[in-house]
Parts: C-alpha cells; structure tokens; sequence
C-alpha cells in the first residue's frame, strides 16, 4: 500500500493521463476505421473494448494467478468482484455519464446484434455460477468462456469484412500517425487507470474496506475508468459508436476472456457473488428497452442509469456492514 499523500499524487496523475489518452485513442480510431472502411461500431467493439479492458485483464487474472501461486490469499474477490463490478459501472455509470454530457444515438446494429450478444454473455455468466462451472469445475467454465470468447471475435471479424463503409483515403504518413494514435491512446488510459487504481485500493485500505466490497466498487471503478473517459468523450464529439461499442464490448471482453482466463487458475467464488450477479444481470436486461426507446439514450435517462448506480453502491457498502462482513 502506498502512503496516503502519495496516493493522491498518483490520482490526479491518473486524471491527466485517462483525459489525453481517450482524447487522442477516439481521434485514432476514428481516423483508422474511416481509412479501412470499416464502421467506427465495429472497431470500438473489437479495438478499443479490448484496450479499455486490459485494466481489468491486468487486476483479474493478475490476482487469480497470485492466489494459484499461493501469494495471496483473496484472489477470487478481487477476481470476479472486478468484473461484475466494472460491467455494472460500464452499463450504469459509463452509459449514464456519457448521455447527460450528450444525448446517444443508438444505431440500429447495436439494438439487433451487439445488445442481444451482451444479454446472452451475461445470462451465460450467471448460469454458470449457478451450475458450479466457475467454482468445483472451475477449469472446464473457464475453457468454455475462451471458447465463447473466441467465436465472438470470430463473428465480429466476419461482421467488419461484410459491412464495409466507403473508405477515406489518407497517405502513408497521415494512416502510420492515426495508428500509433491508437496505441500512444490506449497506453495512456491503460497506464492512467493503474495510478488510480493503486491510489483508490491505498485509500480503501487506509480505511480497512473488506477486499470484495473494494473490487465492486473502487477497484471496479478504477478499472472501468478507461470506458468511462474514452466513452464519454466519444459522446462529446458525438461519436456515438465508439461510446456505445466500447461499453457492450468491454463486457463481453470482461467475462469471456477475463473471467475465462482467471477461472482456469482457481475457483472464482461465484456461488458467493449471486445477489451481485443478479443485479448485473437484471440491469443487462433492463438496458434493453432503455437503448430501444427512440434509438437514443436521453439526458434524463442517463441521469436515470446514474442514480441506479449510486443505489447500487449504497447497497455495495451498506449491504455488507449490515451483514456484518
């Protein structure tokens, strides 16, 4: 743990870091789709979810190996008590954040293809932890997850070869410089979001928060920092695509290949993580009709998603005091 003064340094490093890495990550990515012909949607999806994720691929399975090699002892908590927390903070706090800073339009691929992808992948989450294949059968669940993860990619890779866009042709120079774009962006927001990751499991620690109820919330949030910047400043410069594609790709990326991968070290203690998996799943579903209605995320509904957020995290907080955990 890093003393307390120092956590706050690395916060405010953190901020600069997510704000310029997202500003120059979204102007890349835009540029490179433009040039190959390919829809933003599907790039965001692909590219910049998986970006946005490698916080949470480094603090999952970084923790779930830590616990295989008998480093630590609360790996599965930080484990799976990130992912649900992130996707919850990506549906609810990225979403909501992003539509009142400016109303999303919502194309109707995401409604036919990407939103249903992202109900099944969650429905799938939760009857695996039912059935034991994240916790007794752990290794078998976290095979079958990499599978699952690897016929997405499969299908979004056959998605962009079909639905080519006209292209925007660039030089060399002008294409080399959008594509290093992406990578100076993701490394940005990658690096911005372990400063205040540290700095937010510092003060969380100070202040003797148990570790699960810290990978719902601080660490969760921390890790979905990198969505929520990278998604709402797509909305400000209404590039609704990426704000939308990297959220519902971001959670496929969470519980396939994440949650994949960590579940082939130990057991992840899903059983233990029901009512959180409940409610992950109960507002997957309920975004439904949210991103259908008018195919535009309004200001007030945005506002909507973030007070359920912060109901969420009162019941995170209040509900294992009460308990007594």
């Amino acid at each position: 743990m890093i003393p307390i003064a120092l956590a706050v340094v690395a916060f405010l490093a953190g901020v600069v870091l997510l704000y310029k890495g997202s500003d120059v990550l979204v102007d890349g990515t835009t540029h490179v789709a433009a040039h190959l012909g390919v829809s933003s949607l599907i790039i965001s999806v692909i590219v910049v979810a998986f970006g946005t994720s490698a916080p949470e691929f480094a603090i999952s399975v970084g923790a779930s190996f830590q616990q295989f090699a008998g480093l630590v002892s609360e790996g599965a908590d930080i484990s799976i008590g990130n992912i649900i927390g992130s996707c919850i903070a990506n549906l609810l706090l990225v979403i909501g954040l992003s539509a009142v800073i400016k109303p999303i339009k919502i194309q109707k691929g995401v409604i036919r293809r990407e939103l249903p992808i992202v109900a099944v992948t969650t429905g799938i989450f939760l009857f695996f932890a039912f059935v034991n294949l994240l916790d007794g059968f752990h290794v078998a669940g976290g095979v079958l997850f990499s599978l699952f993860f690897i016929v997405f990619l499969w299908y979004f890779i056959h998605c962009a070869k079909k639905e080519r866009v006209a292209k925007v042709e660039f030089d060399k120079d002008e294409t080399s410089k959008n594509v290093i774009l992406i990578i100076v962006g993701i490394a940005g927001v990658v690096l911005g979001a372990w400063f205040l990751i540290e700095a937010a499991i510092s003060i969380a620690t100070f202040f003797q928060i148990p570790t699960f109820v810290i990978s719902l919330s601080m660490v969760a949030v921390g890790t979905s920092l990198p969505e929520l910047v990278v998604s709402a400043m797509a909305s400000f410069k209404d590039e609704s695509d990426i704000a939308v594609g990297n959220v519902l790709g971001s959670n496929v990326f969470n519980i396939f290949l994440i949650l994949g991968v960590s579940a082939l070290f130990i057991p992840l203690n899903a059983i233990g993580s029901l009512d959180h998996l409940v409610i992950l799943f109960a507002v997957t579903l309920f975004m439904i009709p949210v991103l259908r209605s008018n195919h535009e995320i309004s200001r007030m509904e945005g506002i909507v998603l973030l007070v359920f957020y912060g109901i969420y995290m009162w019941y995170t907080f209040a509900g294992h005091a009460l308990l007594g955990l």
